[in-house]
């Protein structure tokens, strides 16, 4: 939307600028920013009002300069990550505190209707015709614009993460990890691997999560519980089984890139890390996601690359990552801009073994449809 647009709409009859469904991260600092910049917003939400139940991590340098630094909990200077070996990351990653995240926030001077939208029918300037949302009660909404923000829905077609944590207190553990894939969870070398998550959270806490990376389907709960268990005891922690849990399973596919998108309904979540929050975060003003058709291809061929490695190449492939330039490293894991991820994932290529190029170029290209399917014990 631009200055000039009420002008085009003045005779319409639609007084609201922006329609925004969905109210998550990704929906809710949309809104807060085009309510900050001076448009006239309504937001619709089945719960409206629903708190936040899940950790939030991200890259420091992502942050939008608007945003309110009381939301982190917490801040690693330089994260540590373990293929076969260990390795130090020259960039500061934070943790948000979730519920003051939200309550940032604020939506105060918006109009929030509690309502499932049904129906979102996009308008057109050009024809000066007003963008409509169908909710769930009958009625029908009109604004100038409508953004979906609802997020992605599960599908046996799309690869998965999963996750299943613990929250311990810091004198049982005070070791920040960003990724730990030594072979101590107890799988077996042929299954589909997990790593350790391992987090502060501020006021003494930690939260060690056993992830599924990509899957497709991911791996269970209760697999993954097991393989934190068995980790833990390894390292000589023995649960209590009373301490605060946190499960995590979401879609890495399934959005796609459009104006009249944000956040994971937009493909701003990438496929092959799961990581979107700060990029919704720091593109909120624009009022538009910034990731493109091409690099969406691009972060997709990522996604099948990891869902065809082999399972016991994984940590070394983690190895080859982590020893690249940290540039290329940021590149893939954050850049929207084709030229530089496309360089960093060549990069990535060329620095890997005969065997394993062999496999991502097969998956690269989509001359197959990896569907590793993970043991269930």
């Amino acid at each position: 939307m631009t200055d000039h647009e009420p002008q085009i709409w003045s005779n319409s009859g639609v007084t609201t600028d922006l329609i925004v469904c969905g109210l998550g991260p990704a929906g809710r600092a949309l809104a807060h920013r085009a309510l900050a910049q001076g448009f006239s917003v309504t937001v619709v939400d089945p719960h409206p009002d629903r708190r936040w139940t899940a950790t939030y991590g991200g890259w420091a340098d992502e942050l939008p300069h608007w945003l309110d630094r009381r939301v982190l909990a917490a801040t690693v200077e330089r994260p540590i990550a373990w293929g076969t070996r260990r390795f130090e990351i020259d960039r500061r990653y934070v943790v948000f505190d979730t519920a003051a995240l939200r309550d940032s926030l604020t939506l105060d001077a918006a109009r929030v209707i509690a309502a499932r939208a049904t129906a979102i029918e996009h308008g057109s300037f050009r024809m000066k015709r007003p963008a409509r949302v169908h909710l769930s009660s009958g009625e029908i909404l009109t604004a100038r614009r409508a953004i979906d923000a609802r997020g992605i829905s599960r599908s046996p077609a799309h690869a998965e993460q999963t996750a299943y944590g613990v929250v311990v207190p810091e004198t049982i553990w005070n070791e920040p990890l960003f990724m730990d894939w030594r072979p101590d969870s107890g799988a077996a070398p042929d299954q589909t691997p997990s790593f350790l998550y391992a987090i502060p959270l501020g006021h003494n806490r930690f939260l060690l999560e056993e992830t599924c990376l990509a899957g497709r389907p991911a791996l269970p709960l209760s697999t993954l519980r097991t393989r934190l268990h068995h980790r833990l005891h390894t390292r000589g922690i023995t649960l209590q089984g009373t301490e605060p849990t946190e499960h995590v399973r979401f879609p890495l596919q399934g959005g796609h890139p459009s104006p009249h998108r944000f956040g994971a309904a937009a493909a701003m979540l990438h496929p092959a890390t799961g990581y979107s929050l700060t990029t919704s975060l720091a593109t909120a003003d624009t009022l538009t996601g910034p990731t493109g058709k091409t690099i969406h291809l691009l972060r997709t061929a990522g996604l099948r690359s990891l869902l065809a490695l082999p399972p016991t190449t994984l940590p070394a492939f983690f190895d080859i990552f982590f020893t690249l330039p940290p540039h290329h490293q940021r590149a893939y894991l954050s850049s929207t801009n084709p030229r530089t991820t496309a360089t960093a994932m060549l990069a990535l290529f060329t620095a890997l073994p005969w065997p394993l190029r062999r496999t991502l170029a097969t998956a690269t290209l989509g001359l197959h449809s990896p569907n590793r399917t993970p043991d269930r014990k």
